[in-house]
């Protein structure tokens, strides 16, 4: 279809930038009916939270540049070619409001990439077809040192949101007894998210641990709906603390961020007394604006307060020195890390043994 088809191009001003969006009528969200233009100006719309989500932090792309049509799909990690894709690296044309920052992936290679300082950098990465940002949890001047510890709550099959609800109700009250605040999110999907500031002090495995730690007291807490096992087989109907999420270059859609699905929903900032009965799907690119509008932002605050993890690291050290725990495996395309276990699926490695 011709590039006329979708609209001529359209100049916006930024805050003194100006950014040109192009092909601003292609449908990007077809149930929600959203464009392209439209899901510029919902970034637009929630520009002081998308930034303040973004602010300083190495951030890779992902990129629908035809939108969320029926039967696209993500490029695969080993290579299998698909409608979508992660960008990591800064095209090279980007203009020079667009500042960088050189990260380090777990193979020793390098790169550098975009690092969010305005809106105007936001709108420009959503004319190249991004719908979601996946920022580190560090920031530019110290990209070794996360600044951030994330608690990912992920359902399995046989739960749903509702009992990641309850999981998230669980976690607030140890960090309570923790005296540490906590800031959770939906995640666009099934699951929830809550982050906490930490002083960024320590390493990415140390961070890493740290969820392990906060994961497997959960566990023991609500052993009926918790697991911290990595492998499927061994989950159940149980809602999953990935803890991987802390590895090096694992990212999270950031708050405000949209997700790729027709009906174009948002990774949304939420208080701990709305949680119970929210409905997840309420969400989305059209509802999120007003409701900040009303509302401000939940997280307006979140830079405020830095905690200390040395709590969990001793827990860590309690679990491993006093009761006999191991490491947990990591992701598959990370190299083999110092104290972690085969990476098998236990149903195999019985069948190998």
């Amino acid at each position: 279809m011709a590039a006329a088809q979708y609209g001529e191009p359209i100049e916006l001003d930024v805050s003194g930038r100006t950014v040109r969006v192009s092909n601003p009528d292609r449908i990007y969200f077809p149930e929600a009916g959203v464009t392209k233009i439209d899901l510029v100006r919902y970034y637009l719309a929630v520009g002081e939270g998308i930034v303040r989500a973004l602010n300083q932090r190495p951030t890779t792309m992902e990129r629908w540049p035809n939108g969320v049509i029926e039967g696209a799909r993500l490029t695969q990690r080993d290579g299998t070619p698909g409608d979508a894709f992660y960008q990591k690296r800064v095209p090279r044309n980007a203009p020079d409001f667009v500042r960088t920052a050189r990260i380090t992936f777990p193979s020793g290679r390098a790169a550098d990439e975009i690092c969010v300082t305005e809106a105007a950098v936001v709108a420009w990465a959503v004319n190249l077809g991004t719908i979601t940002f996946h920022p580190w949890p560090v920031r530019s001047s110290d990209v070794d040192h996360p600044d951030e510890l994330r608690i990912d709550l992920d359902p399995q099959p046989g739960t749903d949101f509702a009992d990641a609800v309850v999981v998230a109700g669980e976690a607030h009250a140890l960090l309570d007894e923790l005296g540490w605040t906590g800031w959770p999110k939906t995640s666009g999907g099934r699951g929830l998210h809550i982050y906490v500031r930490i002083e960024p002090r320590w390493t990415f495995t140390q961070v890493r641990q740290a969820a392990i730690a906060f994961g497997r007291e959960l566990e023991r807490r609500r052993p009926d709906l918790v697991t911290t096992s990595w492998w499927k087989e061994e989950r159940g109907a149980k809602v999953f603390v990935d803890y991987n999420q802390n590895a090096r270059d694992r990212t999270i859609a950031s708050a405000y961020s949209a997700r790729p699905r027709p009906w174009a929903p948002v990774s949304t900032p939420v208080s701990w007394d709305e949680l119970p009965g929210l409905e997840p799907r309420d969400f989305t690119v059209i509802t999120v604006p007003d409701r900040l509008a009303r509302l401000g932002d939940p997280w307006a605050g979140i830079d405020d307060t830095r905690h200390e993890l040395t709590p969990l690291l001793q827990w860590w050290e309690r679990d491993v020195g006093e009761r006999g725990l191991t490491d947990l495996p990591y992701p598959p395309d990370h190299p083999k890390m110092a104290g972690e276990p085969r990476r098998v699926q236990p149903s195999r490695a019985k069948k190998t043994t």
